[in-house]
């Protein structure tokens, strides 16, 4: 099942890390799925926080990741940051 449809499907809760990762990235490239590249960056980072504490050049050097892909998953690490700040502020 692709991990939009997971989504969908099953809610957000229910899906992994790398279908949350893939969604993000889109869509996948000649012959390399964006589930594929989820993986890659899971395995290569070791973790969702791994990987958002990377540079964007670093994300980039990944087969299919390139520039887009790597804006991408740095503007979703950063609206989770700015999303925690504003839970974090609201407890105060």
């Amino acid at each position: 099942m692709k991990p939009g449809r997971a989504l969908v499907e099953r809610g957000a809760a229910a899906c992994s890390d790398a279908d949350i990762l893939a969604i993000i990235i889109g869509s996948g490239c000649a012959h390399w799925s964006a589930e594929q590249m989820a993986q890659e960056l899971l395995e290569r980072f070791g973790s969702l926080g791994g990987i958002m504490g990377q540079p964007l050049a670093e994300l980039a050097k990944l087969r299919g990741i390139k520039a887009v892909r790597a804006v991408r998953i740095a503007a979703a690490y950063e609206l989770a940051r700015r999303v925690i700040q504003h839970l974090e502020r609201e407890q105060v």
